[in-house]
Protein backbone atom coordinates (compact mmCIF):
# COMPACT_ATOMS: atom_id res chain seq x y z
CA UNK A 1 0.00 0.00 0.00
CA UNK A 2 1.93 2.97 -1.23
CA UNK A 3 1.69 6.52 -0.04
CA UNK A 4 -1.52 7.17 -1.96
CA UNK A 5 -3.29 4.78 0.39
CA UNK A 6 -2.32 6.50 3.63
CA UNK A 7 -5.17 7.93 5.55
CA UNK A 8 -6.17 9.70 8.78
CA UNK A 9 -5.22 13.18 9.92
CA UNK A 10 -1.76 12.18 11.11
CA UNK A 11 -0.91 10.29 7.94
CA UNK A 12 -2.15 13.17 5.83
CA UNK A 13 0.02 15.63 7.68
CA UNK A 14 3.16 13.51 7.43
CA UNK A 15 4.87 13.10 4.07
CA UNK A 16 6.36 9.63 3.83
CA UNK A 17 8.97 10.57 1.29
CA UNK A 18 12.28 10.27 3.09
CA UNK A 19 14.39 7.16 2.83
CA UNK A 20 15.43 6.03 6.28
CA UNK A 21 18.82 4.60 7.06
CA UNK A 22 19.02 0.84 6.76
CA UNK A 23 20.64 -1.62 9.11
CA UNK A 24 22.00 -3.83 6.33
CA UNK A 25 21.08 -7.11 7.98
CA UNK A 26 21.54 -10.51 6.42
CA UNK A 27 18.46 -12.70 6.77
CA UNK A 28 20.22 -15.88 5.73
CA UNK A 29 22.39 -15.98 8.84
CA UNK A 30 21.92 -18.50 11.64
CA UNK A 31 19.34 -17.89 14.34
CA UNK A 32 21.61 -17.03 17.27
CA UNK A 33 24.20 -14.35 18.01
CA UNK A 34 27.22 -14.36 20.30
CA UNK A 35 25.02 -13.83 23.36
CA UNK A 36 22.88 -16.83 22.51
CA UNK A 37 19.87 -14.71 21.55
CA UNK A 38 17.75 -15.50 18.50
CA UNK A 39 17.96 -12.62 16.02
CA UNK A 40 15.02 -11.70 13.82
CA UNK A 41 15.48 -9.39 10.85
CA UNK A 42 12.50 -7.12 10.08
CA UNK A 43 12.20 -5.20 6.79
CA UNK A 44 9.40 -2.61 6.54
CA UNK A 45 8.43 0.37 4.37
CA UNK A 46 8.03 3.94 5.62
CA UNK A 47 4.37 4.92 5.69
CA UNK A 48 4.96 8.23 7.46
CA UNK A 49 7.46 10.11 9.59
CA UNK A 50 6.14 8.03 12.50
CA UNK A 51 6.91 4.60 11.06
CA UNK A 52 10.44 4.01 12.32
CA UNK A 53 9.67 5.21 15.84
CA UNK A 54 6.51 3.11 16.02
CA UNK A 55 8.36 -0.06 15.07
CA UNK A 56 11.17 0.77 17.50
CA UNK A 57 8.59 1.06 20.29
CA UNK A 58 7.09 -2.31 19.32
CA UNK A 59 10.51 -3.92 19.25
CA UNK A 60 11.49 -2.42 22.60
CA UNK A 61 8.38 -3.78 24.29
CA UNK A 62 8.78 -7.17 22.63
CA UNK A 63 12.42 -7.54 23.61
CA UNK A 64 11.62 -6.66 27.24
CA UNK A 65 8.99 -9.40 27.26
CA UNK A 66 11.28 -11.80 25.38
CA UNK A 67 14.88 -11.15 26.49
CA UNK A 68 16.14 -14.17 24.53
CA UNK A 69 15.09 -12.60 21.19
CA UNK A 70 16.64 -9.63 19.39
CA UNK A 71 14.93 -7.82 16.49
CA UNK A 72 16.96 -5.86 13.94
CA UNK A 73 14.91 -3.27 12.04
CA UNK A 74 15.43 -1.97 8.52
CA UNK A 75 13.13 0.76 7.16
CA UNK A 76 13.05 1.57 3.44
CA UNK A 77 11.07 3.99 1.32
CA UNK A 78 8.30 2.53 -0.83
CA UNK A 79 10.26 3.56 -3.91
CA UNK A 80 13.15 1.31 -2.86
CA UNK A 81 11.34 -1.51 -1.09
CA UNK A 82 10.71 -3.94 -3.95
CA UNK A 83 14.24 -3.64 -5.33
CA UNK A 84 15.68 -4.11 -1.83
CA UNK A 85 13.69 -7.27 -1.12
CA UNK A 86 14.53 -8.68 -4.57
CA UNK A 87 18.26 -8.05 -4.03
CA UNK A 88 18.18 -9.64 -0.58
CA UNK A 89 16.41 -12.76 -1.84
CA UNK A 90 18.81 -13.11 -4.76
CA UNK A 91 21.71 -12.83 -2.33
CA UNK A 92 20.30 -15.42 0.07
CA UNK A 93 19.64 -12.74 2.70
CA UNK A 94 15.86 -12.54 2.84
CA UNK A 95 14.53 -10.93 6.03
CA UNK A 96 12.83 -13.15 8.54
CA UNK A 97 9.79 -10.84 8.58
CA UNK A 98 8.73 -8.56 5.75
CA UNK A 99 6.03 -5.88 5.49
CA UNK A 100 5.05 -5.43 1.86
CA UNK A 101 2.41 -5.82 -0.80
CA UNK A 102 2.61 -8.52 -3.51
CA UNK A 103 3.63 -11.91 -2.16
CA UNK A 104 2.28 -14.57 -4.54
CA UNK A 105 5.66 -14.97 -6.24
CA UNK A 106 7.35 -15.64 -2.92
CA UNK A 107 4.73 -18.23 -2.07
CA UNK A 108 5.07 -19.89 -5.48
CA UNK A 109 8.81 -20.21 -4.90
CA UNK A 110 8.09 -21.80 -1.48
CA UNK A 111 9.95 -19.06 0.36
CA UNK A 112 7.23 -18.25 2.91
CA UNK A 113 5.76 -19.97 5.93
CA UNK A 114 2.02 -20.58 5.77
CA UNK A 115 0.49 -17.94 8.02
CA UNK A 116 -1.05 -20.52 10.35
CA UNK A 117 2.44 -21.86 11.10
CA UNK A 118 3.70 -18.57 12.56
CA UNK A 119 0.80 -17.28 14.69
CA UNK A 120 -1.27 -18.77 17.47
CA UNK A 121 -4.81 -19.93 16.72
CA UNK A 122 -6.18 -17.02 18.76
CA UNK A 123 -4.27 -14.47 16.70
CA UNK A 124 -5.22 -16.14 13.42
CA UNK A 125 -8.93 -16.24 14.25
CA UNK A 126 -8.90 -12.53 15.15
CA UNK A 127 -8.27 -11.43 11.55
CA UNK A 128 -11.23 -10.26 9.47
CA UNK A 129 -12.18 -13.20 7.25
CA UNK A 130 -12.26 -11.13 4.06
CA UNK A 131 -8.68 -9.98 4.57
CA UNK A 132 -7.37 -13.45 5.33
CA UNK A 133 -9.00 -14.75 2.17
CA UNK A 134 -7.16 -12.08 0.18
CA UNK A 135 -3.86 -13.39 1.57
CA UNK A 136 -4.45 -16.89 0.20
CA UNK A 137 -2.76 -18.67 -2.66
CA UNK A 138 -4.44 -21.95 -3.62
CA UNK A 139 -6.45 -21.92 -0.41
CA UNK A 140 -3.53 -21.28 1.97
CA UNK A 141 -2.76 -17.90 3.52
CA UNK A 142 0.93 -17.09 3.18
CA UNK A 143 0.75 -13.57 4.60
CA UNK A 144 -0.84 -11.88 7.58
CA UNK A 145 -3.05 -8.84 6.94
CA UNK A 146 -1.41 -5.74 8.42
CA UNK A 147 -3.33 -2.60 7.51
CA UNK A 148 -6.38 -1.84 5.43
CA UNK A 149 -8.21 0.80 3.49
CA UNK A 150 -11.84 0.77 2.43
CA UNK A 151 -14.13 3.05 0.45
CA UNK A 152 -17.48 4.63 1.18
CA UNK A 153 -19.80 7.24 -0.33
CA UNK A 154 -19.23 10.83 0.76
CA UNK A 155 -22.48 12.81 0.61
CA UNK A 156 -22.94 16.59 0.55
CA UNK A 157 -25.99 16.82 2.78
CA UNK A 158 -26.73 20.45 1.91
CA UNK A 159 -26.83 19.80 -1.85
CA UNK A 160 -29.11 16.79 -1.46
CA UNK A 161 -31.44 18.82 0.72
CA UNK A 162 -31.53 21.66 -1.82
CA UNK A 163 -32.38 19.13 -4.53
CA UNK A 164 -35.24 17.71 -2.49
CA UNK A 165 -33.54 14.37 -1.76
CA UNK A 166 -34.65 13.17 1.66
CA UNK A 167 -32.00 10.50 2.34
CA UNK A 168 -28.69 9.23 1.02
CA UNK A 169 -29.13 6.57 -1.68
CA UNK A 170 -28.70 2.89 -0.93
CA UNK A 171 -29.13 1.38 -4.39
CA UNK A 172 -28.50 2.37 -8.01
CA UNK A 173 -32.01 3.58 -8.74
CA UNK A 174 -31.92 5.90 -5.74
CA UNK A 175 -28.42 7.08 -6.66
CA UNK A 176 -29.40 7.90 -10.23
CA UNK A 177 -32.46 9.77 -9.05
CA UNK A 178 -30.59 11.74 -6.38
CA UNK A 179 -27.61 12.56 -8.60
CA UNK A 180 -29.81 13.73 -11.45
CA UNK A 181 -31.72 16.06 -9.13
CA UNK A 182 -28.52 17.51 -7.68
CA UNK A 183 -27.04 18.10 -11.15
CA UNK A 184 -30.16 20.07 -12.08
CA UNK A 185 -29.32 22.61 -9.36
CA UNK A 186 -26.91 24.17 -11.87
CA UNK A 187 -24.16 26.59 -10.94
CA UNK A 188 -21.41 24.12 -11.80
CA UNK A 189 -22.73 21.48 -9.39
CA UNK A 190 -22.50 17.78 -10.34
CA UNK A 191 -24.68 15.11 -8.78
CA UNK A 192 -22.14 12.29 -8.69
CA UNK A 193 -18.38 12.47 -9.09
CA UNK A 194 -17.35 9.67 -11.45
CA UNK A 195 -13.56 9.47 -12.02
CA UNK A 196 -12.90 7.20 -14.99
CA UNK A 197 -9.54 8.77 -15.89
CA UNK A 198 -6.20 6.99 -15.84
CA UNK A 199 -5.35 7.72 -12.21
CA UNK A 200 -7.60 5.05 -10.72
CA UNK A 201 -10.12 3.89 -13.30
CA UNK A 202 -9.87 0.32 -12.01
CA UNK A 203 -11.25 1.44 -8.63
CA UNK A 204 -14.32 3.23 -10.01
CA UNK A 205 -14.87 0.28 -12.35
CA UNK A 206 -14.81 -2.09 -9.37
CA UNK A 207 -17.32 0.07 -7.49
CA UNK A 208 -19.87 -0.38 -10.27
CA UNK A 209 -19.04 -3.78 -11.78
CA UNK A 210 -18.73 -5.52 -8.43
CA UNK A 211 -21.68 -3.58 -7.05
CA UNK A 212 -23.79 -5.22 -9.75
CA UNK A 213 -22.66 -8.73 -8.88
CA UNK A 214 -19.61 -8.97 -11.15
CA UNK A 215 -15.92 -9.43 -10.42
CA UNK A 216 -12.50 -9.15 -12.00
CA UNK A 217 -11.74 -12.83 -11.36
CA UNK A 218 -9.42 -14.66 -9.00
CA UNK A 219 -5.84 -15.86 -8.65
CA UNK A 220 -6.11 -18.16 -11.66
CA UNK A 221 -8.58 -16.52 -14.06
CA UNK A 222 -9.48 -12.95 -14.99
CA UNK A 223 -13.19 -12.49 -15.73
CA UNK A 224 -13.50 -8.91 -16.96
CA UNK A 225 -15.36 -9.67 -20.20
CA UNK A 226 -18.08 -11.53 -18.34
CA UNK A 227 -21.88 -11.10 -18.50
CA UNK A 228 -21.94 -10.49 -14.73
CA UNK A 229 -19.99 -7.26 -15.27
CA UNK A 230 -22.38 -5.80 -17.83
CA UNK A 231 -25.04 -4.49 -15.39
CA UNK A 232 -22.48 -2.29 -13.63
CA UNK A 233 -20.91 -1.09 -16.88
CA UNK A 234 -24.33 -0.26 -18.34
CA UNK A 235 -25.29 1.61 -15.16
CA UNK A 236 -22.22 3.81 -15.55
CA UNK A 237 -23.39 4.75 -19.03
CA UNK A 238 -26.89 5.38 -17.73
CA UNK A 239 -25.51 7.79 -15.11
CA UNK A 240 -23.45 9.64 -17.72
CA UNK A 241 -26.25 9.81 -20.31
CA UNK A 242 -28.68 11.15 -17.68
CA UNK A 243 -26.34 14.04 -16.86
CA UNK A 244 -25.96 12.76 -13.31
CA UNK A 245 -22.14 13.10 -13.33
CA UNK A 246 -19.58 15.83 -13.89
CA UNK A 247 -18.67 16.72 -17.46
CA UNK A 248 -16.31 14.35 -19.31
CA UNK A 249 -16.03 11.61 -16.67
CA UNK A 250 -13.98 9.45 -19.04
CA UNK A 251 -10.91 11.64 -18.58
CA UNK A 252 -11.48 12.84 -15.01
CA UNK A 253 -9.06 11.67 -12.31
CA UNK A 254 -10.07 10.91 -8.74
CA UNK A 255 -7.81 13.27 -6.78
CA UNK A 256 -8.73 16.56 -8.49
CA UNK A 257 -12.39 15.49 -8.56
CA UNK A 258 -12.36 14.87 -4.82
CA UNK A 259 -10.96 18.37 -4.40
CA UNK A 260 -14.13 19.65 -6.09
CA UNK A 261 -16.28 17.60 -3.71
CA UNK A 262 -14.41 19.11 -0.78
CA UNK A 263 -15.16 22.56 -2.23
CA UNK A 264 -18.88 21.70 -2.05
CA UNK A 265 -19.59 21.38 -5.77
CA UNK A 266 -20.37 17.64 -6.00
CA UNK A 267 -23.31 15.90 -4.39
CA UNK A 268 -21.79 12.45 -3.90
CA UNK A 269 -18.49 10.71 -4.55
CA UNK A 270 -16.80 7.51 -3.42
CA UNK A 271 -13.79 8.28 -1.23
CA UNK A 272 -11.21 6.98 1.23
CA UNK A 273 -10.62 7.84 4.89
CA UNK A 274 -8.04 10.53 3.99
CA UNK A 275 -10.92 12.60 2.62
CA UNK A 276 -12.03 13.17 6.20
CA UNK A 277 -8.77 14.94 6.97
CA UNK A 278 -8.85 16.76 3.65
CA UNK A 279 -12.27 18.21 4.47
CA UNK A 280 -11.21 19.12 8.01
CA UNK A 281 -8.24 21.04 6.62
CA UNK A 282 -9.75 22.72 3.56
CA UNK A 283 -13.48 23.09 4.19
CA UNK A 284 -14.32 22.29 7.83
CA UNK A 285 -17.80 23.81 7.51
CA UNK A 286 -18.85 21.34 4.80
CA UNK A 287 -22.08 19.59 5.79
CA UNK A 288 -21.44 16.00 4.76
CA UNK A 289 -21.99 12.40 5.79
CA UNK A 290 -20.35 9.07 4.96
CA UNK A 291 -22.52 6.09 3.99
CA UNK A 292 -22.03 2.66 2.36
CA UNK A 293 -21.53 2.60 -1.41
CA UNK A 294 -24.87 2.11 -3.21
CA UNK A 295 -25.12 -1.18 -5.10
CA UNK A 296 -27.61 -2.64 -7.55
CA UNK A 297 -29.72 -4.23 -4.83
CA UNK A 298 -28.53 -2.22 -1.83
CA UNK A 299 -26.41 -5.03 -0.36
CA UNK A 300 -23.27 -4.20 1.60
CA UNK A 301 -20.01 -3.82 -0.34
CA UNK A 302 -16.69 -2.01 -0.27
CA UNK A 303 -13.47 -2.09 -2.26
CA UNK A 304 -10.64 -3.06 0.08
CA UNK A 305 -6.86 -2.71 -0.14
CA UNK A 306 -4.36 -4.14 2.32
CA UNK A 307 -0.67 -4.64 3.04
CA UNK A 308 0.75 -7.73 4.66
CA UNK A 309 3.36 -9.14 7.00
CA UNK A 310 5.02 -12.37 5.92
CA UNK A 311 7.70 -14.69 7.29
CA UNK A 312 10.48 -16.15 5.14
CA UNK A 313 11.62 -19.72 5.76
CA UNK A 314 15.26 -18.84 6.34
CA UNK A 315 15.98 -20.88 9.46
CA UNK A 316 13.48 -23.18 11.17
CA UNK A 317 15.14 -22.48 14.52
CA UNK A 318 13.62 -18.97 14.29
CA UNK A 319 10.04 -20.14 13.78
CA UNK A 320 9.05 -19.95 17.45
CA UNK A 321 10.59 -16.48 17.80
CA UNK A 322 8.68 -15.27 14.73
CA UNK A 323 5.46 -16.61 16.19
CA UNK A 324 6.08 -14.83 19.49
CA UNK A 325 6.74 -11.57 17.64
CA UNK A 326 3.56 -11.78 15.55
CA UNK A 327 1.42 -12.70 18.57
CA UNK A 328 2.88 -9.76 20.51
CA UNK A 329 2.44 -7.27 17.68
CA UNK A 330 -1.18 -8.22 16.95
CA UNK A 331 -2.26 -8.02 20.59
CA UNK A 332 -4.80 -5.20 20.82
CA UNK A 333 -2.73 -3.12 23.25
CA UNK A 334 0.17 -3.01 20.79
CA UNK A 335 -1.52 -3.17 17.38
CA UNK A 336 -4.33 -0.65 17.86
CA UNK A 337 -2.10 2.31 18.90
CA UNK A 338 0.20 1.50 15.95
CA UNK A 339 -2.69 1.57 13.51
CA UNK A 340 -4.17 4.71 15.06
CA UNK A 341 -0.92 6.64 14.88
CA UNK A 342 -0.30 5.69 11.25
CA UNK A 343 -3.92 6.52 10.45
CA UNK A 344 -4.91 3.16 8.97
CA UNK A 345 -7.87 0.84 9.44
CA UNK A 346 -7.28 -2.30 11.54
CA UNK A 347 -7.51 -5.76 9.98
CA UNK A 348 -8.35 -7.54 13.24
CA UNK A 349 -11.78 -7.96 14.78
CA UNK A 350 -10.48 -6.78 18.16
CA UNK A 351 -8.92 -3.72 16.50
CA UNK A 352 -12.16 -2.81 14.76
CA UNK A 353 -14.02 -3.14 18.05
CA UNK A 354 -11.48 -0.98 19.86
CA UNK A 355 -11.82 1.80 17.26
CA UNK A 356 -15.58 1.53 16.80
CA UNK A 357 -16.04 4.72 18.80
CA UNK A 358 -13.97 6.75 16.32
CA UNK A 359 -16.73 8.62 14.52
CA UNK A 360 -14.69 9.39 11.40
CA UNK A 361 -13.60 5.77 10.97
CA UNK A 362 -16.87 4.03 11.85
CA UNK A 363 -18.43 4.11 8.35
CA UNK A 364 -15.30 2.43 6.97
CA UNK A 365 -14.99 -0.07 9.83
CA UNK A 366 -18.63 -1.06 9.38
CA UNK A 367 -18.05 -2.17 5.79
CA UNK A 368 -14.69 -3.90 6.32
CA UNK A 369 -16.20 -7.38 6.79
CA UNK A 370 -17.76 -7.06 3.31
CA UNK A 371 -14.57 -5.90 1.59
CA UNK A 372 -13.75 -7.28 -1.85
CA UNK A 373 -10.29 -7.10 -3.40
CA UNK A 374 -8.50 -6.91 -6.71
CA UNK A 375 -7.23 -10.34 -7.86
CA UNK A 376 -3.69 -9.20 -7.12
CA UNK A 377 -2.33 -12.74 -6.84
CA UNK A 378 -3.19 -13.36 -10.50
CA UNK A 379 -0.01 -13.01 -12.61
CA UNK A 380 -1.94 -11.03 -15.25
CA UNK A 381 -3.48 -8.54 -12.84
CA UNK A 382 -0.80 -5.95 -13.48
CA UNK A 383 -1.67 -5.96 -17.19
CA UNK A 384 -5.38 -5.81 -16.38
CA UNK A 385 -4.83 -2.87 -14.04
CA UNK A 386 -3.04 -1.00 -16.81
CA UNK A 387 -5.79 -1.88 -19.29
CA UNK A 388 -8.47 -0.46 -17.02
CA UNK A 389 -6.52 2.76 -16.59
CA UNK A 390 -5.97 3.27 -20.30
CA UNK A 391 -9.26 1.97 -21.72
CA UNK A 392 -12.12 2.10 -19.23
CA UNK A 393 -12.73 5.81 -19.65
CA UNK A 394 -13.82 5.08 -23.22
CA UNK A 395 -17.07 3.73 -21.81
CA UNK A 396 -18.27 7.33 -21.99
CA UNK A 397 -18.56 7.03 -25.78
CA UNK A 398 -18.22 3.30 -26.61
CA UNK A 399 -20.53 0.42 -25.79
CA UNK A 400 -19.99 -1.19 -22.40
CA UNK A 401 -19.50 -4.59 -23.99
CA UNK A 402 -16.81 -3.36 -26.38
CA UNK A 403 -14.85 -1.75 -23.56
CA UNK A 404 -14.93 -4.87 -21.39
CA UNK A 405 -13.86 -7.00 -24.37
CA UNK A 406 -10.91 -4.72 -25.12
CA UNK A 407 -9.74 -4.68 -21.51
CA UNK A 408 -9.92 -8.48 -21.29
CA UNK A 409 -7.93 -8.85 -24.50
CA UNK A 410 -5.19 -6.49 -23.32
CA UNK A 411 -5.01 -8.23 -19.96
CA UNK A 412 -4.78 -11.67 -21.56
CA UNK A 413 -1.99 -10.45 -23.83
CA UNK A 414 -0.03 -9.41 -20.78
Amino acid sequence: MKKSHRFGAIALAAAATLTLASCGFGGGSSGGDASGKTTLNLLVPSYSDNTQGLWEDVISGFEKANPDIKVELEVQSWDNLESVIATKIQGGEAPDIYNGGPFAGFAADELLYPAKDVVSSDTYSDFQDAFLANAEVDGTAYALPLIASARALFVNNALLEQAGVAAAPKNWDELLDAATKVSKLGGGVAGYGMPLGSEEAQAEAAVWLWGGGGSFGDASTLTIDDPANLPGAEQIKKMIDAGATQADPGSTNRSPLMDIFVQGKIGMQVGLPPTVGQIAENNPDLDYSIVPIPTKDGSAFTLGVMDQLMAFKNDDSKKDAITKFFDYYYSADVYVPWVQTEGFLPVTKSGAEALSGEEALKPFLDVLPDAQFYPSTNPKWSAADGAFKSLFGQIQTKSAQDVLTEIQAQADAG
